[in-house]
């Protein structure tokens, strides 16, 4: 069976379990179903305080092995000098954790390196294609290189990341979308390959009795990032339509950087005072599911996606699914209005009428074909093989 080391710049950790679920959930499906033995190796500033500069979480017992390395954020108190020992503390913990693994696999090498998100996890990879003549490949999500987000990429990380895609034996991307933007910032591999995200088809599915609602309910889940998911500029659409449609709801599932100048937001439309807009919090898989699973309809606004698991894990659910036209997504409502309603980003009238269609009931969707749809894309099986067909194609080339 071949060895593979994942190396992944976000993994559910100690500080938060839902941070990079969707790399866990690409791991999940390649060891069940893609003919490999993994590893996670993982690497993060600590959170909180640490008894000494670093600290270890070496799981060998686990469904896969899983090395967690957790290093102090402010080692001596200086920035000038914590920045550069921070990245040495990164590698130092890398290069313990793949020592601890060769030992784990008898003295064994990985036969490949699965890199899950740039740029110091490639850097790594790099440095073992070099002195140990691993192959590695790198699957990308990040937003940053979509044109929202792009400008932020300094000169000296572009030049690097140029560098370590061209070294890789391959490039997957989630979508065709996040392909094309990195292509255009030069980041190119001539074995480039899409892959869908992840959805847990057994957890989230619609429900076998579904009570019927009492009033309109949206669904909102995200991290609370408002540059980036807009969800102020849902709010201000649902403060509109609450006057043609009394009772309407909009259920916000998600925690992040932005929750409380959300709920004031919320608070100074009107919105918490007669609850049209709850705030979840942050919900397990199961409690999202079930969420999906009796809303109207999942509504996503976000200025800059690469995917959106969110949006297959309703389609999953038989939800029908209001999303915006940017990064990959229009890729995955082909053909147009099949699988939900794409507006663009930003288009506050555009939202607000097709959410209208959807509580309407102008426009209907088959929720047996929602669900059928994403199970083709996304079930475990089929991401899980398609790794592993990538990983023996690597190996032979």
């Amino acid at each position: 069976m071949l060895r593979v080391l994942m190396l992944p710049k976000w993994y559910p950790h100690r500080y938060d379990d839902q941070d990079g679920d969707f790399v866990g959930r690409h791991v999940a499906a390649i060891a069940a179903h893609g003919g490999a033995d993994v590893a996670v190796l993982f690497a993060a500033v600590a959170r909180g305080p640490l008894p000494g500069l670093i600290e270890a979480e070496e799981d060998f017992v686990g469904p896969w092995p899983t090395l967690r390395y957790y290093y102090r954020a402010a080692p001596t108190g200086l920035a000038f000098i914590d920045k550069p020992l921070k990245l040495l503390l990164y590698f130092w913990c890398l290069r313990r954790g793949y020592r601890r693994l060769r030992q784990h696999w008898d003295g064994a090498a990985p036969d490949v390196v699965h890199v899950h998100v740039l740029l110091r996890t490639g850097l790594f990879a790099w440095a073992l294609q070099a002195v140990r003549g691993i192959p590695f490949i790198i699957t990308e999500h990040w937003t940053l290189y979509l044109p929202l987000r792009a400008g932020g990429i300094s000169g000296l990380r572009r030049v690097l990341t140029r560098a370590v895609v061209r070294r890789a034996a391959a490039l997957h991307t989630v979508s065709g979308g996040l392909r094309d933007a990195m292509a255009a910032l030069g980041f190119v591999n001539k074995n480039s390959i899409v892959i869908a995200n992840v959805v847990d088809t057994a957890l989230f599915r619609p429900a076998v009795l579904a009570p019927l609602p009492a009033h309109f309910s949206l669904l909102h889940v995200s991290a609370f990032n408002d540059e980036v998911k807009n969800l102020s500029g849902v709010m201000r659409v649902v403060a509109r339509l609450r006057a043609s449609w009394p009772g309407l709801r909009l259920r916000i599932a998600g925690y992040g950087p932005d929750e409380q100048p959300l709920r004031a937001y919320a608070a100074q439309l009107g919105l918490l005072a007669d609850g049209t807009v709850v705030f979840l919090g942050k919900l397990a898989h199961a409690a999202v599911a079930a969420e999906m699973a009796q809303a109207t309809a999942l509504v996503s606004f976000s200025r800059a996606e690469t995917f959106g698991c969110v949006l297959l894990e309703a389609r999953a659910c038989g939800c029908p699914v209001v999303a915006p036209r940017t990064g990959g997504v229009p890729e995955l409502f082909q053909p147009e209005n099949t699988f939900g309603l794409l507006v663009t980003p930003d288009d506050e009238p555009g939202l607000e009428a097709a959410l209208t269609a959807v509580l309407s009931g102008t426009v209907t969707f088959d929720a047996a074909r929602l669900r059928a749809d994403a199970a083709a894309r996304c079930a475990p099986a089929a991401v899980g093989q398609a790794f592993g067909a990538v990983y023996r194609q690597v190996l032979k080339g």
